[in-house]
């Protein structure tokens, strides 16, 4: 009788191949996702709307008005007295400009329509960002 005999021992192995494959897809989601994001946006309550599309023009700059009637452009605040000339100086000859205008939904509907008006004497297209209505 053999007492020393070997016994079946099993090895333990861990399968990592599939493991790199998670890792890729969610490395490629958040680079997505942070692409999308728009970090010069303030955080607002927008007005909602059925067409909540948003345009991506080749140059945009982004005026927000929060509820506190407080204006920014691309996150640097400034007084609606200097908000003309301060778009005025990211107009470039030859190129075309877009306006992104983020209006907190409790701002009067008079301090939306003086961007428009800041907009119109400078020849610029401007987009009134909206969130999609949700049903």
């Amino acid at each position: 009788m053999n007492l020393r005999a070997k016994r079946n021992r099993s090895e333990v192995r861990v399968f990592t191949d599939s493991l790199n494959d998670i890792m890729f897809f969610l490395m490629l989601f958040f680079l997505l996702a942070s692409a999308v994001s728009n970090p010069q946006v303030v955080k607002l309550l927008l007005p909602r709307s059925s067409a909540g599309e948003q345009s991506v023009a080749k140059k945009t700059v982004t005026v927000s008005v929060t509820q506190d009637l407080k204006y920014y452009l691309d996150k640097q605040e400034v007084p609606y007295e200097n908000l003309l000339d301060a778009v005025k100086a990211y107009v470039q000859p030859g190129e075309e400009l877009t306006i992104m205008l983020y209006a907190d939904s409790a701002v009067p509907i008079q301090h939306v329509i003086s961007v428009m008006d800041i907009a119109n004497k400078l020849k610029i297209r401007l987009v009134l960002a909206t969130e999609p209505l949700k049903e």
